[in-house]
C-alpha cells in the first residue's frame, strides 16, 4: 500500500478526510440526542433509552447509517494514519530553529496523537456495548409495546455502576477520551471546511467559532453522561 494514504492525490486525501469528518460530526450529534435519555430517571429513563437502542438496530435507514459510520470511521483513521506517516516521511529532519507553537496549535500538531487515542477508546466502547448489544446475553426488558428487548439500559448502568468494580477507571478512560475528541475537532472541524476550499474573510472566523463551540460542548455532553451515572449510583 502507498504510504501517500487511501487516495492518490493530495486532493483526494484532503477531500475524503474532511467528508468522513464532518459525516462523523454528525454521527456524534445523533449518537449524544440519543444518550442524554440516560438522564430520565428511574421506569421511565429505562423504556425511553431501550426503546431508542431497538430503533436504533432495526430500523432499516438507520442500520445503513450505521454501516457508513463504521466505514467512516475506519476511512478516517486508516487514511489519517497513513498521512501522517507520509507528512513525516516528507521531512525527516526536523528544522533546527522549529517552533512548532508558533505556527500551529497544540490539537493541529498532535493530530495523530488524539486520533490514537480516539480510535482506542471507539474499540473499548464498541467492545463494552455495540457487541453487548449484538452478541451479549443481558437481561431482558419488556417495552410498553410489549416487544421484548435487551436491557442495555442496565448494561450502561451496570457498567458504571457499584456492579463494575472499574468503574471509576472506565469514567477517567471516557473523561480523557472526551477531552481527545474535543481537541481533535478543535482543529478538526474548521480544516475540514477549509479542504473543500470554504475559506473567506467573511465566512471563516464564523465556521472558526461554531467549530470551537461543537468541539467542547459536544464532547463535554458525552462526558458528563458517566459523571452522572456514577454519581447517581454511588
Amino acid at each position: 500500500m502507498s504510504n501517500k494514504g487511501l487516495f492518490p492525490t493530495s486532493l483526494s486525501k484532503k477531500y475524503a478526510m474532511a467528508a468522513t469528518g464532518l459525516f462523523l460530526c454528525l454521527f456524534l450529534v445523533g449518537h449524544l440526542l440519543g444518550n442524554l435519555q440516560l438522564f430520565i430517571p428511574g421506569a421511565e429513563g429505562k423504556e425511553a433509552f431501550n426503546a431508542y437502542a431497538l430503533f436504533m438496530t432495526t430500523f432499516p435507514l438507520v442500520k445503513v447509517l450505521s454501516y457508513l459510520t463504521y466505514f467512516g470511521i475506519l476511512l478516517h483513521a486508516v487514511d489519517g494514519i497513513l498521512l501522517a506517516r507520509a507528512n513525516r516521511a516528507a521531512r525527516p529532519v526536523r528544522y533546527a530553529k522549529e517552533n512548532g507553537a508558533a505556527n500551529a496549535g497544540w490539537s493541529s500538531r498532535n493530530m495523530a496523537l488524539l486520533g490514537t487515542i480516539v480510535l482506542a477508546f471507539i474499540a473499548v466502547h464498541m467492545q463494552n456495548f455495540w457487541y453487548v448489544m449484538h452478541f451479549g446475553e443481558p437481561g431482558m426488558y419488556s417495552l410498553a409495546s410489549g416487544e421484548e428487548v435487551k436491557d442495555l439500559h442496565q448494561v450502561v448502568m451496570d457498567f458504571f455502576g457499584p456492579a463494575n468494580s472499574m468503574a471509576i477507571a472506565a469514567v477517567a478512560f471516557y473523561l480523557l477520551a472526551q477531552a481527545a475528541i474535543g481537541f481533535h475537532l478543535w482543529h478538526g472541524f474548521a480544516s475540514a471546511f477549509q479542504s473543500f476550499g470554504l475559506r473567506s474573510a467573511k465566512y471563516t472566523p464564523w465556521i472558526e467559532r461554531v467549530g470551537q463551540a461543537f468541539s467542547v460542548l459536544v464532547p463535554l455532553a458525552f462526558a458528563v453522561i458517566p459523571v452522572y451515572l456514577y454519581i447517581s449510583q454511588h
